[in-house]
């Protein structure tokens, strides 16, 4: 394959028509927040509101439009009184129907991921990413690495640079590594580290890779200050074991972690 040359797989995404459900609005305690989207054909759903009998009754909704052809409607749910929910909020749910793709409106995803390897533990932890509210790319040399089909929210690309794709990546961007190369691992790890804005790092590897990573990485002028930016061994501490799918819930944990304690922060914050 010819130098940096791109391939991005399309998304999965539910054939029309469909109805697209969206919490609008959200008081009190609630399955999922403000800007929640899911989708509904005739026959399948994507995405979630937050499951139990909310959930239920919008799909019940959104078909009853689809064989109506009703174009919008806006509907307040009180989760305790109304659906018997232990919640006890209020939600209000959008439901646009979508007749064809030209009307699909933009998504708008929680924070972008940056995956860098398609082996066996970056496709679980891409397939464990994909159900959280982010944009995942996803990055190898390896286009045949790649699963047939992806998740709606993950765009794969092949490319014989994947260092470059550092630099496109956006402003708070959560990097995780994990490729097959340690001397790419190196220098992936180097171009992150030399960005002054992300908002995560995370490095597959034992405790020696990383005293390894930080010489080498030290004589190429990094500072320990990035460097103990730098997560590795990467996931939430006390998670033992090596197979894949435990990687992956680890490091999703560690990011949902991380996540939720930036939020009280700036929550917090705005409160002085």
């Amino acid at each position: 394959m010819g130098s940096n040359v791109l391939q991005r797989l399309e998304t999965r995404a539910l054939p029309p028509p469909v109805v697209r459900i969206t919490v609008v609005d959200a008081k009190g305690s609630v399955p999922r927040g403000v800007g929640t989207t899911m989708t509904v054909s005739a026959t399948a759903t994507q995405g979630t509101i937050g499951g139990g009998h909310l959930e239920f009754k919008a799909i019940e909704i959104a078909r009853s439009m689809l064989e109506s052809g009703d174009a919008r409607a806006v509907r307040r749910f009180p989760l305790g009184a109304a659906l018997g929910q232990c919640c006890g909020g209020v939600v209000h749910l959008s439901f646009d129907l979508i007749a064809d793709l030209s009307q699909t409106p933009p998504r708008r995803p929680g924070f972008q991921v940056m995956l860098f390897g398609a082996g066996h533990v970056g496709r679980a932890v891409v397939e464990t990413l994909s159900t959280l509210d982010c944009s995942i790319t996803w990055v190898d040399s390896r286009g045949e690495q790649f699963p047939k089909e992806v998740g709606a929210n993950v765009a794969c690309i092949t490319t014989d640079l994947p260092e470059c794709e550092i630099d496109h990546a956006a402003v708070g961007c959560w990097f995780i590594v994990m490729t097959h190369s340690h001397a790419l691992d190196l220098a992936l790890s180097e171009r992150i580290l030399r960005r002054a804005d992300y908002a995560y790092f995370g490095l597959i590897g034992s405790v020696t890779k990383r005293r390894q990573f930080e010489r080498r990485l030290t004589d190429r002028d990094i500072s320990a200050a990035k460097l103990n930016t730098m997560r590795c061994p990467i996931g939430l501490a006390g998670v033992v074991g090596k197979e894949p799918a435990t990687i992956a819930i680890a490091v999703a944990a560690e990011i949902i972690l991380l996540r939720s304690h930036a939020q009280t922060s700036n929550v917090a914050a705005g409160a002085i």
